[in-house]
């Protein structure tokens, strides 16, 4: 039987008007279908990549870089915002440091570097380096599914200057000019420092646009490890047949890149939500993912991967509920009394 058909007849089949639970059940179907079985539970882990970013000496930002380290030092320890979503909902997660500026302990250390360098005056990353933080993407995702056992993963992020790295990358992938995928980012409500992150964003891709021939080169030249990280574990899930949950901006944008390199992806990707940044919808619309698709409409702009858990945690809820509801097929009805005329 075609197991598209048995994933239709399973949440049709539910006591409930079809479609009355609208994008929920059809993300729920995404997960089944990407499964290729119907699973009685969803077995979730969130990874979350910290790393710095060399550009914040632009001055593209309103707090120091140090932040990366004590904010990811906070998710490590459970006391950061990603720690207690994740907590509250019974979904285990990792930090993993692939590249934070700092010889200090900050959860799972995989360091490439001490940050990227800055794109304004030299390439983020080189190739040597490009690979490590590609290779710990995947790394890290096949030791979610193979040794933790999991069967839907999320991502988040952490990092001082990453909405300007991800403005970058889509900048320099799709030609969009800054002004309209340029935001704030997460804490932000500055003028000038917005008017600064744009110029940046177009005078860095500027400058390295004679080598950005792939979506690797991007990355590479304007990117940062935790979106190069991002990307490689979103295309490792396909491998693996494990969907996964997007979070924000920075992570739609490493789903775009992911996407440019394997047009398959979108049957793995769940969205969860549409960020502050104005750049967030057009990505996901880039990967095959429309905006009326995504659930959440909460106007975040933390990052870490709240949005994507909360999303894990509405999956977690959509297959407990259609596993454990009434069936049609339960029902026992009546013989229908026939018509009476109505007296005119």
């Amino acid at each position: 039987m075609d197991f598209e058909k048995t994933v239709n007849d399973f949440i049709d089949g539910a006591a409930k008007p079809p479609s009355s639970l609208g994008t929920l059940e059809k993300q729920i179907k995404k997960v089944l279908l990407a499964w290729g079985k119907i699973d009685l539970e969803i077995r979730p882990f969130h990874i979350i990549f910290a790393a710095d970013n060399g550009v914040v000496e632009e001055g593209v930002g309103n707090t120091t870089a140090e932040i990366t380290y004590l904010q990811a030092k906070n998710m490590a320890e459970g006391r950061a915002t990603i720690s207690c979503f994740c907590q509250a909902n019974q979904i285990p997660y990792e930090v993993v440091d692939v590249g934070i500026h700092t010889d200090r302990k900050s959860g799972l250390d995989r360091k490439v570097a001490l940050g990227t360098k800055n794109f304004m005056k030299e390439e983020a990353m080189t190739e040597t380096e490009f690979q490590r933080a590609w290779e710990i993407g995947q790394e890290r995702v096949r030791h979610a599914v193979l040794e933790k056992k999991s069967n839907l993963l999320s991502f988040g992020e952490m990092g001082i200057g990453n909405t300007t790295t991800s403005s970058a990358v889509l900048h320099a992938l799709t030609g969009m000019p800054p002004e309209f995928i340029v935001g704030y980012g997460a804490g932000l409500n500055n003028n000038e420092i917005l008017k600064r992150k744009r110029l940046v964003v177009a005078k860095g891709v500027e400058l390295h646009k004679e080598k950005l021939h792939t979506v690797q080169d991007i990355l590479r030249c304007v990117g940062g490890f935790d979106i190069v990280a991002m990307c490689s574990g979103m295309l490792e899930c396909a491998k693996l047949h494990i969907p996964f949950v997007i979070d924000g901006f920075i992570a739609a944008v490493a789903y775009t890149c992911a996407f440019r390199l394997n047009h398959e992806l979108d049957g793995y990707a769940i969205p969860s939500h549409i960020s502050r940044e104005p750049g967030m919808a057009y990505c996901l619309m880039l990967g095959n993912i429309l905006a009326e698709d995504v659930v959440l409409h909460a106007n975040l702009a933390l990052g870490e991967g709240t949005g994507a858990v909360l999303m894990v945690s509405i999956l977690k809820t959509m297959l407990y509920t259609l596993h454990n509801m009434a069936r049609y097929s339960d029902f026992v009805y009546s013989e229908p009394l026939p018509a009476q005329d109505v007296a005119m």
